[in-house]
């Protein structure tokens, strides 16, 4: 769904894993046209560096 959101509404991402200050950012870049691509990109970007976090998060608390 988070991946859907970042291809659409980049801005939105940033907003559902916690950033704001760049889902602000983002949705500057965003309102060009030429923004957007890579608007879209950071924002896939993000978000697989969130799911990473936490997939390592989870990993640390199993372990300790």
């Amino acid at each position: 769904m988070r991946l859907l959101l970042a291809l659409l509404l980049p801005f939105s991402v940033f907003f559902t894993i916690g950033r704001p200050f760049s889902g602000l950012f983002c949705l500057l870049l965003q309102i060009t046209l030429i923004g957007w691509i890579p608007a879209a990109i950071w924002a896939v970007y993000a978000l697989s560096q969130y799911k990473t976090d936490q997939k390592i998060e989870k990993f640390l608390k199993q372990r300790g």
